[in-house]
């Protein structure tokens, strides 16, 4: 079996989920990580450091790397790595996605240049320096708008502005976030840069799918039965399948697939975001990469297959066709923090976990850590899973679990 080299920050949520799959699968796996692995020099196959921010250097690494020890396949666990998988997997000949085509998804700004030259319905946007007068910008804006950074995920540094007041604090609260050591330090010239665009009013939706020369695979089509209209944009529900109504569903499909080949992505996952209104279907963002946190956990495919597994089946370049996902209704809450302070203390969790439908609730910031909401903060206070015979079934337990969970949060 060849080797997968899986790309990894320290940091991810999505680590154990890949490195689970490939075990079950009997694949051997090469992790390429920003720090070296402790017992690295015991298993010399097994590990590879990599300078993320120099994507370059980097590639020549795993290109000689490869030539001892062989690489069949390369993934990326999240977006931190996107644009290095697929340098990496074009360098050595590998099934992925375009190169260009993963840069101009990491992109909001090209990403919205490609969806626009496609005829695309497309807000109204621009680009603007983190050094510009935001008081200045704000007279060249119709509001409405959004001001968000240039290629950060999970809605982080995403602020809505209904007037001028509202859009130069939100301009320098974006600025101040693009300014933050994580973000500066990563060698990533979008650190430079914020996008406004107008505001799309509508619903959001998410379509999960696996691409296969070009062919879009639907995995999962989500439901956000949450409001997200600002001031930001912190993403709790998801349920799948949807509730609405085929044809509305196959707009989904429709625009997906349009977007996808506007922006070149034609092997390998992707994860879509999209609003609806009387307009259609407008593309929020397309990620080369699948969903992101431990949300995975609500996707069972064929006999019990996980989407990490279905990825890398697909990477390996086995069958991917024939699994579809299991029949229940499935849903996650990405458990929203309440406000700023330390974590003291999480009650109630027994109890929650007795709602029926509850299938875990995973709780990923230790005690004691300080919390951090979006805008400036990055992850969630944990995960809610759930599965029922009815979308209704599973939003409902999502809620009652939720609503069971008490936070003790020391300011």
């Amino acid at each position: 079996m060849p080797r997968l080299l899986l790309l990894m920050t320290t940091t991810t949520y999505r680590a154990s989920a890949f490195l689970d799959a490939a075990e079950r699968m009997g694949v051997p796996v090469v992790v390429g990580s920003e720090h070296p692995q402790v017992l690295a020099a015991a298993n010399p196959g097994g590990h590879l450091a990599l300078d993320f921010s120099q994507p370059e250097k980097a590639v020549g690494a795993i290109v000689d790397f490869a030539k001892h020890y062989p690489i069949g396949a390369v993934v990326a666990a999240d977006d931190d790595g996107a644009i290095l998988a697929a340098m990496a997997a074009s360098a050595l000949k590998l099934l992925h996605h375009p190169v260009q085509a993963v840069v101009t998804a990491r992109n909001k700004f090209r990403m919205r240049e490609a969806l626009a030259k496609a005829k695309m319905l497309s807000p109204r946007f621009a680009l603007f320096s983190v050094d510009d007068n935001p008081a200045e910008v704000a007279r060249r804006v119709s509001f409405p708008c959004v001001v968000k950074p240039l290629s950060l995920s999970a809605s982080r540094g995403v602020i809505l502005a209904d007037e001028a007041t509202q859009f130069v604090a939100a301009f320098k609260r974006v600025a101040a976030i693009l300014q933050q050591p994580e973000v500066t330090t990563s060698g990533d010239e979008t650190a430079k840069h914020l996008l406004v665009e107008r505001f799309i009013p509508g619903i959001e939706v998410a379509l999960e799918g696996l691409l296969s020369n070009g062919k879009l695979k639907v995995l999962a089509i989500f439901d956000k039965p949450d409001p997200l209209d600002g001031p930001f944009f912190e993403e709790t529900i998801y349920v799948t399948p949807s509730r609405h109504p085929e044809n509305v569903q196959k707009e989904i499909i429709d625009c997906t697939t349009e977007a996808l080949k506007a922006i070149g992505l034609c092997e390998g996952p992707v994860h879509a975001e999209l609003r609806l209104n009387e307009q259609g279907a407008w593309i929020l963002e397309i990620a080369p990469r699948s969903i992101g946190g431990l949300c995975s956990r609500m996707l069972r495919f064929g006999d019990g297959l996980s989407l990490e597994e279905l990825i890398l089946r697909h990477a390996l370049g086995l069958d991917v066709e024939n699994f579809e996902r299991e029949p229940l209704a499935a849903g996650v809450m990405m458990i929203p923090i309440p406000r700023a302070g330390i974590l003291r203390e999480v009650r109630g969790q027994h109890e929650a976990k007795e709602v029926a439908g509850i299938e875990d609730i995973r709780i990923t910031i230790p005690l004691g850590q300080t919390l951090v909401p979006l805008p400036e903060g990055k992850k969630y206070l944990g995960f809610i899973f759930a599965r029922d015979e009815t979308p209704a079934g599973v939003e409902a337990a999502l809620r009652e679990a939720h609503r069971r969970l008490e936070f003790v949060i020391e300011s």
